[in-house]
């Protein structure tokens, strides 16, 4: 006898996915809130940085976040994203990624920076709405193979609840329909400039000639009105994503294999995509939504890098620049200048300092009770305890990493709780930095140097 699975969905748990905000009351930072605990000083910081954005006074500004590891300076960044707001686009990178792109550095960057800035299209358009509740497709010979049958038109009818239509329409409205799969029943959509058919469902008041026990289209009431009218489209896109337009990116390898060749694109196609955003904006046709831009390992850039964020900083479209590092007092990369996080003093004096502290042992166990809700993991009060010293002892990170570990040793115990056993082992199996250090200095003639 077969046996029946539960279908589940599939889902990707992240490492901050828990982070829903800032936490903050009348701009104070509650203990724990918003999937954020602790680092009140450094919250309320951000809140300040928050409203600062959305009354537009952080032109030539930007963000440092500097805590030694594992002190939430990437939950910081995340929750200052999803403060602005939930279609706010949050680009990350880590300072290392641009040395190993095919690019120059510089264009890593920008592209990252764009890529960082939303536009909020709005755009009024002429559509044919309406029940299909006929269509006919009209074929052809095609024109370089007399064998083979082509879409040269269609006549189908619309129905509303207050008009009904036939309309007689060419063949590029006659591929759509037949792409989409439009049939009798049907609620489309076709816009009157471009032909393009939108299919939305099969409609509640459909004639049933046939019944399926299951079906995938939704269900959609029937159009209200008349066929012919004007709606407005909201789209949200990125300056990157209109730089690949106006580039019109493509080559053989795009052609052939539908992957999309990373190039650089030229200075003029940027300018030409900001100056009709700019003309856009005021038409009222667009807005402009500034995201966030978070630039972990920042110690890791190079002069040249640091040179080109100070400038990029004080653009009229530019980002909110969050970097974060833990490094102290080290070299600039690329020169034997000394300077604090190894950043330039000249970019240190423009940027807005948030400093992040270690956790104590109480917030520890609160990061670790949240995360292990996030990740479905139920703890004994033993094996708590135990992952809170261990949080305490050796690191926060540590500690959070063995949570889905210890839930899968307690399954293959016949346990669906955690108890300290499991984490014991969990940890015997996985060992921490200290251990791993311990294991290196023991076998040390031996590994390779």
């Amino acid at each position: 006898m077969s046996r029946v699975v539960e279908a589940r969905r599939w889902e990707r748990i992240g490492a901050h996915s828990h982070i829903k905000g800032l936490g903050l009351k009348d701009g104070k930072a509650l203990p724990v809130a918003a999937g954020m605990v602790g680092q009140l000083q450094a919250r309320e910081a951000a809140g300040i940085i928050v409203s600062m954005v959305k009354e537009g006074k952080m032109a030539g500004r930007a963000v440092l976040l500097a805590g030694p590891p594992g002190t939430g300076k990437t939950a910081l960044a995340s929750a200052i994203a999803k403060e602005l707001g939930e279609d706010v686009p949050f680009m990350m990178i880590t300072a290392s990624e641009i040395y190993s792109a095919e690019m120059k550095k510089t264009e890593v960057l920008m592209q990252a920076m764009r890529k960082a800035i939303g536009v909020r299209l709005k755009e009024v358009r002429k559509i044919y709405e309406g029940m299909v509740t006929d269509l006919e497709i009209k074929t052809g010979r095609h024109p370089y193979n007399p064998y083979q049958q082509v879409p040269i038109g269609a006549k189908l009818r619309l129905k509303t609840s207050n008009e009904e239509r036939t309309f007689n329409v060419d063949e590029t409205v006659a591929q759509e329909l037949i792409v989409k799969g439009v049939s009798r029943g049907d609620v489309i959509w076709i816009d009157a400039e471009t032909g393009r058919v939108t299919k939305l469902g099969r409609c509640t008041e459909a004639p049933e000639e046939v019944k399926y026990d299951i079906e995938a289209a939704p269900r959609v009431p029937l159009p209200g009105g008349s066929i012919a009218k004007e709606r407005e489209f909201v789209h949200t896109v990125t300056l990157h994503d209109l730089d690949e337009t106006r580039a019109q990116r493509g080559s053989v390898f795009t052609l052939l294999f539908g992957g999309r060749e990373e190039r650089e694109i030229p200075p003029e196609v940027r300018q030409d995509v900001d100056e009709k955003v700019k003309r856009w904006v005021e038409e009222g046709r667009a807005e402009i939504i500034p995201g966030v831009l978070f630039i972990d390992e920042v110690s890791a850039l190079d002069i040249e890098a640091f040179s080109f964020l100070g400038r990029a900083m004080e653009a009229e479209l530019a980002p909110v620049i969050i970097l974060a590092t833990n490094r102290g007092v080290t070299k600039v990369r690329g020169t034997d200048i000394v300077s604090p996080h190894g950043i330039p003093l000249d970019l240190l004096d423009r940027l807005l300092i948030i400093t992040t502290r270690e956790y104590t042992e109480d917030e520890v166990r609160e990061i670790l009770k949240i995360r292990a809700a996030e990740e479905g993991v139920q703890l004994e009060e033993g094996a708590l305890s135990l992952l809170v010293k261990l949080g305490v002892e050796n690191s926060l990170r540590y500690a959070v990493q063995l949570l889905t570990p210890s839930l899968e040793v307690a399954k293959l115990r016949g346990r669906d709780k955690v108890s300290l056993e499991d984490v014991e082992e969990a940890r015997r199996l996985f060992v921490d930095v200290k251990q791993s250090m311990a294991y290196l200095k023991e076998y040390e003639e031996k590994m390779l140097k």
